[in-house]
């Protein structure tokens, strides 16, 4: 795939604006799959025009449709559109192909050089959060500063604040999906960087997981002092 096929993090938000076709795509990946009326909403533009654009994507292999069992007063499936694997390869996954390469090199060499490489990793990204983050105290201004950051390094993050009170912090896409599913090590270290950058006052669990099948990395994140 070339690199003009990549919608990258910079010409999301642009794009989605200019043009249908990335618009739905951008829609699929933070939202999940949606029916055409939903989409037709989310779009702003007309249910027509929706069903137009998800024919070409289908045809071009992007976006495939789905039924659930649950059946409305009609009578009729619900249907649902959500990405293909062509689909969200569209989203850039940072020099997959090499890094996966060099992870394989590194592990053939032993499995302290990888975890070597993952801790320096961690460090560096700490460093900068840190810096990011040395003027804030409150929990919710720290998770905010932390989407924020997340979302210029390409994982397209947001959170929301759950009825219980704890935090949802949602990642709809990882840009590093090739390396950490050579190594799991790298999912380990991103726990890591957000417990020690959000503090011992809160408690963080990976509840939803890409690598698992989930659409999106999702993490709760509770207050506990």
């Amino acid at each position: 795939m070339s690199s003009s096929d990549i919608i990258t993090s910079d010409e999301m938000n642009s794009a989605a604006q200019q043009s249908t076709a990335d618009r739905l795509l951008f829609i699929l990946k933070t939202r999940g799959p949606q029916t055409i009326s939903e989409l037709a909403r989310l779009a702003g533009t007309g249910a027509e025009n929706i069903r137009q654009q998800l024919q070409k994507s289908v045809t071009e292999g992007l976006i495939e449709p789905y039924a659930t069992e649950k059946k409305p007063k009609a009578g009729r499936p619900v249907q649902f559109w959500h990405l293909t694997e062509k689909g969200n390869s569209r989203f850039p996954d940072s020099h997959a192909e090499l890094t996966v390469s060099l992870l394989r090199h590194m592990s053939s060499l032993g499995e302290d050089l990888t975890e070597r490489v993952i801790s320096l990793r961690e460090q560096e990204i700490l460093k900068n959060y840190r810096t990011a983050m040395q003027d804030m105290t409150a929990l919710e201004q720290r998770i905010d500063c932390l989407a924020e950051l997340r979302s210029q390094e390409g994982y397209m993050s947001e959170w929301t604040k759950q009825p219980n009170g704890s935090w949802l912090l949602i990642e709809n896409h990882c840009p590093i999906c090739a390396a950490a599913t050579a190594c799991r090590g790298f999912c380990r270290s991103e726990l890591n960087i957000f417990q020690a950058i959000l503090g011992d006052n809160c408690k963080i669990e990976r509840c939803e997981h890409i690598l698992l099948g989930a659409r999106r990395c999702a993490y709760r994140i509770t207050q506990t002092g």
